[in-house]
């Protein structure tokens, strides 16, 4: 899969400016900011909504093929756990580490660019989060999870039960002996 290098939307706040920079290497720029979250930037079960905060703690550094993007995005998470299916909500902070190529280097077609004298972090960003998201999230390690009669929530009362069960085959024999089950 190639990715589409079309001049970047400056309005986008996941648009940076590199020109300070300039081609020599060593130069280095520390960003510190706060952009929205993309939308879509999440698996089925837990993501980061659209428009909340990104903490976004940067160094982009100049070097022979490009600009190195490296640190760390600070992100809010909204899901539901896999196990009880209560809601999720956390912090995290994720290492985002990207080489921004310039035109003209040999590269791979799924490398980045810099275009215009910025950077895109939005796929960068996207590609740290998103795959670092667990499949399977919980609302803590020892989640019961719902009982699997009744759908109660076994983190609530974890000696929920529902008595001794007859296999139905013998149901009519206990019905003959006057035993009831529970």
């Amino acid at each position: 899969m190639s990715r589409v290098h079309s001049h970047p939307d400056r309005r986008s706040p996941l648009i940076l400016e590199v020109h300070e920079l300039g081609r020599g290497a060593g130069a280095c720029q520390r960003i510190d900011t706060t952009v929205p979250a993309p939308a879509d930037m999440g698996i089925e079960v837990i993501g980061v909504p659209q428009d909340s905060d990104i903490e976004l703690d940067l160094l982009l550094q100049s070097v022979s093929e490009g600009v190195l993007a490296s640190g760390t995005a600070t992100v809010q998470l909204h899901g539901q756990c896999a196990r009880c299916l209560d809601s999720i909500e956390d912090e995290e902070s994720f290492d985002v580490q990207e080489l921004f190529f310039y035109p003209g280097n040999e590269m791979d077609d799924d490398e980045s660019l810099v275009v215009d004298e910025t950077i895109d972090l939005e796929v960068a960003l996207r590609d740290a989060v998103v795959l670092e998201l667990p499949f399977t999230p919980l609302c803590r390690e020892d989640c019961l999870g719902l009982c699997p009669e009744c759908g109660f929530n076994l983190n609530e009362d974890p000696e929920h039960g529902h008595g001794e069960k007859i296999d139905p085959r013998w149901s009519k024999l206990a019905d003959l002996t006057g035993d009831t089950p529970n």
